[in-house]
């Protein structure tokens, strides 16, 4: 890490000045000692950017908190960060070393990114107008840069003493964040408070990382609820990592430590272009002996019973380059599946149902999951793998005032607005409106497969017969015959004819039936013919007005 002190020549300096406890003769003896004379001022600076680590590591240590370069030192590639601002906001003739954050650039994986971390030793990491002239000014760098931008935060929100100014700043982040939503991508840390108005920085950024300790993230604190309504509840069950990565869906992962939050967010950088003009890291791959045993697992995994769960995940593993997969939401809304993955070298996003968790329905917050990952993967030039096995969107009175229709067009949206190479496969069943919005071709998907044993309609076949033959089964409970026998016999000869993928093959809206063991082929060479595929403007719309 670049750093005022790097220099061994200040180093000694420092030391020798600690020594000589600001004596007549230190300057003399500092000319001496070092290899050019190094300039009072110099010294000053050098000392406060000590006392202030030391100063932060006694404050963040005994919370079981990293401070703010020991968090950038785990971010960055060892060695890489250049600081830019580093006293902008202090007074060094008044013993201040900065202000409340540290902005700068560095590598992740050999690439470069723009990162600033708040310093909660510091004024406990509020935000005044320094702090956000600084962030402003990295986002500005960034943009003309084209680099990600990823922000560690920290905060005790805007800082009172300066009142409408550090408002202000915190609008004007806002919009920078807008600005930049889509161009590159942006990654929010929370390793600790983020509360009222600050809670929207990150939240208008690509993914929220939390932690399962000492993060936190609400509009309104605990003493302002209970003022409000009289509930009593601590800040972990108002807005810690596991309620934000679990019910709210706020958080996109949640880390065991401080460690694992920051691995995580390097580890999906490696997936994503630095900017929406490039396209996405290539890796070297072989396709070894064990991969294609392993591709012969996928005939054994899904049951032929639609009704027996599995999970879903062994099937991506099956597919993707050494069955890595990198999940995004994995403990929101779990009967779907989201993640990154390679195929072939190439970083692909993937959609699948889970049939392990409510038989892969799709409700409202499975619906907003996928939504929002389409939208991120067509954002960053990720084609979309979609594997489907999903009985449809869920029923009830819940969920209609939940807004099931509102927040399942969402999942319509993502996809059709969709310009980067769509493939889909059919595991299991695919019914009703959950077939078309899971990357159907008439949603606008490029490449469609079936698997032999899967079944495509509107319903069921039970369903479906209940509602096509009430009069008969009517007519034969009248007449003392077997109802169910008579169901039965429907039922079969409904999936015989209908519920069976021919029917989609004859219309086009599936290309091919393969063997689950071909899957893998099938979806690589699907990418690699797509791989020309580019963005057309439809018209000269300025945006669309999506289901928010």
């Amino acid at each position: 890490m670049t750093d005022i002190m790097s220099s061994p020549a200040v180093k000694q300096a420092v030391k020798q000045a600690a020594a000589a406890q600001q004596s007549a003769t230190q300057q003399s003896s500092l000319q001496q000692s070092a290899t050019q004379p190094i300039r009072a001022a110099v010294v000053r600076a050098a000392e406060l950017a000590r006392d202030a680590e030391e100063h932060a590591r006694a404050r963040q240590h005994a919370k079981g908190k990293g401070t703010a370069r020991e968090r950038l030192d785990l971010l960055l590639d060892t060695g890489t960060f250049e600081e830019i601002g580093r006293f902008r906001g202090g007074d060094i003739n008044g013993g201040r070393a900065g202000s409340a954050v540290i902005t700068g650039f560095g590598d992740i994986y050999g690439r470069r990114v723009a990162v600033y971390a708040q310093d909660f030793s510091v004024r406990g990491g509020t935000l005044g107008q320094a702090e956000g002239e600084k962030i402003c000014h990295l986002m500005d760098m960034a943009l003309d840069l084209k680099i990600p931008i990823i922000a560690i935060v920290d905060s005790g929100g805007a800082r009172i003493q300066e009142g409408v100014a550090a408002l202000t700043q915190y609008g004007r982040i806002f919009r920078k964040t807008c600005e930049a939503s889509g161009f590159v991508p942006q990654i929010s840390l929370i390793l600790g408070p983020c509360a009222g108005g600050a809670v929207y920085c990150p939240a208008l950024t690509d993914l929220i990382i939390m932690t399962r300790e000492n993060s936190n993230m609400f509009v309104t604190g605990p003493d302002v609820v209970k003022a409000a309504t009289g509930e009593i509840i601590s800040m972990n069950d108002l807005g810690g990592g596991v309620v934000h990565a679990t019910r709210s869906g706020v958080a996109h992962y949640l880390g065991e430590d401080e460690a694992d939050a920051i691995d995580y967010a390097r580890t999906v950088l490696a997936y994503l272009p630095s900017n929406s003009q490039s396209e996405p890291p290539v890796y070297a791959y072989a396709a070894t002996r064990a991969e294609r045993e392993t591709a012969k697992r996928l005939a054994e995994i899904v049951p032929d019973n639609d009704r027996q769960p599995y999970d879903v995940t062994d099937v991506i593993r099956c597919i993707v380059d050494y069955g890595e997969f990198v999940q995004v939401h994995e403990l929101f809304a779990a009967s779907a599946v989201v993640g990154f993955a390679c195929i072939d070298g190439h970083p692909v996003g993937v959609v699948a149902n889970q049939p392990n968790v409510r038989a892969g329905i799709l409700d409202v917050d499975a619906s907003e999951k996928v939504a929002r990952f389409v939208r991120l993967c067509d954002a960053f030039n990720l084609p979309v793998i979609t594997l489907v096995d999903t009985p449809g969107y869920k029923p009830g009175a819940d969920q209609e005032h939940a807004g099931i229709i509102r927040r399942g067009a969402k999942v319509i949206y993502a996809y059709a607005n969709a310009r980067v190479p769509l493939v889909t496969v059919v595991l299991r069943k695919a019914f009703g409106g959950a077939y078309i919005v899971m990357g159907s071709k008439a949603i606008g998907a490029d490449m469609n497969f079936a698997w032999p044993s899967s079944q495509i309609a509107v319903l069921g076949a039970t369903g479906a017969v209940n509602i096509i033959h009430r009069k008969d089964f009517v007519k034969a409970k009248e007449a003392g015959q077997d109802v169910e026998a008579l169901r039965a016999k429907f039922a079969a000869e409904y999936e015989r004819t209908t519920v069976n993928a021919n029917l989609s093959l004859e219309m086009g809206e599936i290309d091919a039936m393969i063997d689950p063991e071909q899957t893998r082929d099938a979806i690589a060479e699907s990418l690699r013919l797509l791989a020309g595929k580019r963005r057309r403007r439809l018209n000269d719309k300025h945006h669309g007005n999506g289901p928010l």
